[in-house]
């Protein structure tokens, strides 16, 4: 209660500060009246705090406090049963917050505001749309907290509780900035990174009573350190694109509530220190006082930083004019268009993206990470597959942050091009690299065999039944060969492309697709079916000409593809729309024969290694038969061959009755 009312009262004063309410009606203009003006960024805020908490203890209930075998224990049931209620009233929040931004949007009072005007804004308006898809996770989040007390299913809600915070994310300040490539994700990243934490100091807070409260606050320390590092990394860089320069920091009204955020982010910092250093060693010796003080001190402060949050998201951006692009299509881009591409520009004019960035650099770290702590225990590990993990991390962060992903999104062919390396080179060296297994030999046990660590978590998802269906060489094979046909030949390209999110899960894909497969095919990681070498080679036959005959429709189609997208992004400089796709049709075409010759002849390989290893089984059991004087199953096997070939009629031997 204390942190939502420090969450209000920061509010207040950050929107009368920040100039973002204007409660004057003048005459002839337009108002949405003062209590449209109040009550948004209210019900705004409170929308913000119910889904942190829904979060928060959804996620302490799955992750963070110890279970009762395959089941949430006592105090994680009832954290499900209050994230029920808090799931939804911030659906209920959520929904009356549709119709006070359509107040806000039309500027017209809620009481005089129609039905239909309601239900297109929540319908065809992306803002709207956000807000919408919001409410039904929320939602969804409570009919699943409700049914049943499995630690799987409660994972799942927690995954879609901190899923739930993102949809208005993609449709705020960070989206309507130029290269929101970086603006959009890193807002993203900050909200997710804050949700956990703040939600999950609370939840942890709920739980102060468990006889065990000192080992899950210490786990709870562990999240809470890598949230922190990814909200002040992600915060800087979203706030960087918003403020534009050092003086509109210091000397605009949105600078400063920025610098203040970033106080409020130092001394939570601070307290999160103290925590690690004092409070914590004090915990585990019984004294439980001074952390629930400092605790709930440190969920005050952030509360404040959620109240300034939403202040800051209603307040003006003070970046300066020269600073706004008067191009069009850079707020459909996100960027300039650019010039002619060159070697030069394909690589040395970049695009970063905070998503992929964030994925390459903390996989890279991961890694590594595991790869030193096998080496300190006095395991081998070998250096193929460390450098095959990190080149395809490399290539995953260059071909969506250097020039070619700026050329991606108006030319066909770029784009077809980045299409193929994530979907076929990346996977491949990704899979070479075995990351599951470095994962399961590396990562630690829990002391304690209630609790799931990230090991044993990883070794659910490997056992569990979606998995073993998805793994499945047909479904595989259906899947990538749905991401050639599905997306190009419908509309799905171009809708794709105008979205920021609609965009990072198409590349997302790609990349989860082709990995699918390929660790299908060649993995070694544990969790795969065990399949014929002969069948894969089959099924990698299917894959090839599946990709061939995609190439082969794509060359002969006289239809332009994405043609509302492509029409608008087209630069002048380039070549016509249909000869641009016929281009990006022969790379896609071409581009397929390297890596399904180098895969062809890895499972080539295979089968010859299962046959070599067939044939020692079978020996090593004749070995085993002959030294024991008896026969073994081949033996018999060749007895039965040599007394079937033998001639039918002998001296002696006995022909059968005719009993026609």
């Amino acid at each position: 209660m204390a942190a939502t009312g420090a969450a209000g009262l920061v509010l207040v004063a950050a929107l009368r500060f920040g100039q973002a309410v204007d409660d004057t009606v003048l005459p002839g203009i337009p108002s949405a009246g003062a209590v449209t003006e109040w009550t948004l960024p209210v019900l705004t805020t409170l929308s913000r705090v119910l889904g942190v908490l829904t979060a928060g203890v959804t996620v302490t209930a799955a992750f963070l406090l110890p279970g009762d075998g395959p089941s949430v224990a006592a105090h994680g049931w009832l954290l499900l049963r209050r994230a029920t209620w808090l799931a939804l009233g911030w659906a209920a929040t959520t929904i009356a917050l549709v119709v006070f931004t359509v107040s806000d949007v039309l500027a017209v009072p809620v009481g005089q505001l129609s039905r239909p005007a309601v239900l297109s804004f929540a319908l065809s308006i992306s803002q709207g749309q956000a807000l919408l898809l919001q409410a039904g996770l929320a939602c969804a989040v409570a009919v699943l907290s409700r049914c049943g007390v499995s630690r799987s299913l409660a994972a799942v809600t927690a995954v879609l509780a901190a899923v739930a915070v993102l949809p208005p994310v993609f449709t705020g300040h960070a989206s309507g900035a130029g290269n929101h490539q970086i603006a959009v994700s890193s807002l993203a990243l900050h909200v997710l990174a804050a949700t956990l934490w703040v939600g999950g100091l609370a939840g942890l807070l709920l739980v102060r009573r468990h006889r065990r409260f000192a080992e899950t606050a210490a786990r709870y320390s562990r999240l809470a350190l890598a949230c922190f590092t990814m909200t002040a990394i992600s915060g800087t860089v979203s706030a960087a694109v918003r403020v534009g320069s050092w003086q509109a920091l210091a000397g605009s009204r949105y600078g400063v509530l920025v610098l203040l955020k970033v106080l409020a982010l130092l001394l939570v910092g601070v307290l999160g220190a103290a925590h690690r250093r004092r409070t914590l060693p004090a915990l585990r010796s019984g004294r439980r006082g001074s952390f629930l003080r400092l605790a709930a001190g440190e969920l005050v402060v952030l509360g404040a930083a959620i109240g300034l949050a939403v202040g800051l998201s209603r307040s003006p951006t003070p970046v300066p004019q020269e600073l706004v692009e008067p191009d069009p299509l850079v707020e459909l881009l996100g960027f300039a268009q650019p010039g002619p591409p060159t070697a030069t520009r394909m690589l040395g004019d970049p695009l970063p993206d905070m998503f992929f960035l964030t994925v390459v650099v903390a996989g890279i770290l991961a890694y590594l990470a595991g790869v030193l702590r096998m080496r300190r225990a006095g395991h081998p590990w070998p250096v193929a597959r460390t450098a095959s993990f990190l080149a395809g991390m490399l290539l995953l962060g260059a071909v969506t942050g250097l020039g070619v992903a700026r050329y991606a999104y108006v030319l066909f062919s770029v784009h077809m091009v980045q299409h193929m390396v994530l979907s076929m080179a990346v996977p491949i060296l990704l899979v070479g690299g075995a990351p599951v297994t470095l994962a399961l030999r590396a990562l630690r046990r829990p002391g304690d065999p209630q609790v799931r660590g990230a090991r044993e978590w990883l070794l659910t998802v490997l056992h569990s039944r979606p998995l073993r269906v998805l793994s499945h060489p047909l479904v595989a094979l259906g899947i990538y060969v749905a991401s050639l046909y599905g997306l190009y030949l419908s509309d799905l390209l171009g809708t794709l492309m105008r979205s920021h999110l609609g965009h990072l899960a198409m590349l997302g894909h790609f990349v989860l697709a082709g990995y699918l497969l390929f660790w299908v095919l060649i993995g070694v990681d544990p969790g795969r079916r065990r399949v014929h070498p002969a069948m894969l080679v089959v099924v990698h036959f299917l894959a090839m000409v599946a990709h061939a005959f995609f190439g082969f429709v794509l060359l002969q189609s006289t239809t332009v593809i994405a043609a509302g997208w492509y029409t608008a992004v087209h630069p002048p400089w380039a070549e016509p729309l249909l000869a641009d796709q016929h281009l990006g049709a022969s790379l896609a075409w071409a581009f397929g024969e390297i890596p399904a010759v180098v895969i062809m002849l890895l499972l080539v390989r295979q089968w010859i290694r299962s046959d070599e290893r067939e044939q020692a089984r079978v020996d090593r059991a004749a070995d085993r038969a002959e030294a024991d004087g008896a026969e073994d199953d081949l033996a018999r096997y060749n007895a039965f061959l040599a007394a079937a070939s033998a001639p039918s009629s002998q001296p002696g031997s006995s022909q059968p009755e005719d009993r026609n």
